[in-house]
């Protein structure tokens, strides 16, 4: 399926709605862009962000004893742990009217919310384990909207992750290394 990008930024700018994009002088044409491409523009962005936060922030601050990171980041003078940075960046988005979702999912979770929440979510986390260089991607339902999801493997980019994911006393799973897959960036967006 191809998304026009009239719809997409629509998606962006609206929620579902289209708007109208008026082309410049030098562009005569109407552009699409599929909507998995659109997953995969999201998901470039948002691993970038992350990885940039856990490896510049999160582990610098934490080599150089300045400040560590915490689940309890709003109550103590820490920094927020890098999933708490996806759900925080997530809540933000939706809060200016965006109807992109995405979250970090696991087969081993650390906080139990972070688990499959569908059979979607189950299959692709199994398929992500299992080659973790493919996305894997489909059309589903939620809440009798159709929706374009798509997983991508996340990995420890930082010692800082590998030492959290293996001594989190929550952690059911704790013999990661460097660049394992924790799980998921799951990621969903409306489509018409």
């Amino acid at each position: 399926m191809r998304l026009p990008i009239t719809i997409f930024l629509g998606l962006l700018l609206t929620g579902c709605e289209t708007t109208s994009v008026h082309p410049s002088k030098t562009t005569a044409e109407s552009v699409t862009v599929p909507v998995d491409t659109v997953v995969d523009y999201i998901y470039g962005v948002l691993a970038s962000d992350r990885t940039f936060y856990t490896v510049h922030v999160v582990e610098r601050m934490h080599q150089r004893g300045v400040i560590e990171s915490s689940e309890g980041w709003r109550s103590e003078p820490t920094l927020p742990l890098p999933a708490q940075f996806v759900q925080e960046s997530s809540n933000l988005a939706a809060l200016t009217g965006v109807k992109v979702q995405y979250r970090l999912i696991s087969l081993h979770p650390i906080n139990k919310q972070s688990g499959p929440a569908t059979e979607f979510e189950k299959n692709g986390l199994d398929a992500i384990m299992a080659a973790p260089d493919r996305p894997y991607k489909g059309f589903v339902r939620e809440g009798g909207e159709r929706r374009f999801q798509a997983l991508y493997a996340d990995r420890a980019v930082s010692p800082v992750c590998v030492t959290c994911h293996n001594t989190h006393p929550q952690s059911p799973k704790r013999d990661y290394n460097l660049n394992s897959v924790l799980g998921a960036v799951s990621i969903s967006i409306p489509v018409p």
